[in-house]
């Protein structure tokens, strides 16, 4: 912060208190011709009563001038302030700033993103989704209301979609242990089922840069899990590099590499 600035900053200052002690010594004479009029209100009907009037409404009209004034000032006053205040914020804090602002755009189009990109329609969705018999998805298996504060992600076979009640049926390959090694199938909504990209075709798969969230397969199981993409991929079928959130070693996050069929957008 420069001494010009603040050089500039008070002498706005001083305007605001020039103004302010105008308008003090206009409402005093306001005050002192009001009090008149009360104590001798037939003066009014003289001729001095018509002087008196028309001085009133010219102090008045002026002190609404310095009111006005007053406002602009400070505004002024608020304006300087605000980029002395931006000027003054470390490099470190302005890039904080910054990224979460980036974050924040970056957040609302990633929630835009669809679970089914190509679709352009309903009808599109729904005959996409249909196409997806055979194929495995990541599916949400747990229940809302008996696992609410839970967002649990699986690998999961579809074996029929139906179209009218927009809904999958799913069979889980391979349960765990606590399941009794018993496959299991589930009845989904498409809000629960997220397609992972074609593994003979890369182009099919969203390319995302490094620092984005994803949904991915963590290595050797059937579970997907919040992960954060560490490298820059050259080519599309390039594997993934990612760092998967409370997969802490030794203090730090070991960066574990994913291929591109198996991660997917954040829901």
């Amino acid at each position: 912060m420069s001494g010009i600035e603040i050089s500039e900053l008070l002498e706005k200052s001083k305007e605001l208190d020039l103004l302010r002690k105008q308008q003090d010594d206009h409402l005093q004479e306001i005050n002192k011709i009001h009090k008149k009029l009360q104590s001798t209100p037939e003066a009014v009907a003289e001729k001095s009563g018509d002087i008196m009037l028309t001085r009133l409404r010219n102090l008045y009209v002026t002190v609404k001038e310095l009111s006005d004034n007053e406002v602009s000032v400070s505004s002024a006053l608020m304006n300087h302030l605000d980029a002395l205040l931006q000027s003054g914020l470390s490099a470190a804090q302005r890039k904080k700033i910054e990224v979460s602002e980036q974050k924040k755009k970056r957040m609302k189009s990633e929630s835009d993103i669809s679970r089914f990109p190509s679709a352009a329609s309903m009808r599109s969705q729904l005959e996409q989704a249909a196409n997806l018999k055979g194929e495995q998805v990541a599916a949400r298996v747990t229940d809302d209301a008996e696992n609410a504060e839970k967002d649990e992600w699986f690998i999961v076979k579809v074996i029929h979609f139906d179209k009218d009640a927009k809904e999958f049926e799913v069979l889980d390959e391979e349960p765990g242990d606590d399941e009794e090694s018993v496959q299991r199938k589930y009845k989904l909504p498409m809000s629960r089922i997220i397609p992972f990209p074609k593994k003979n075709d890369p182009s099919s798969a969203l390319d995302f840069l490094p620092g984005r969230q994803v949904l991915a397969v963590y290595p050797g199981t059937t579970a997907l899990y919040k992960a954060t993409v560490v490298n820059h991929r050259k080519r599309k079928s390039d594997d993934y590099v990612l760092e998967f959130d409370d997969d802490e070693e030794d203090g730090s996050l070991p960066q574990r590499s994913v291929p591109f069929y198996k991660v997917v957008p954040l829901p």
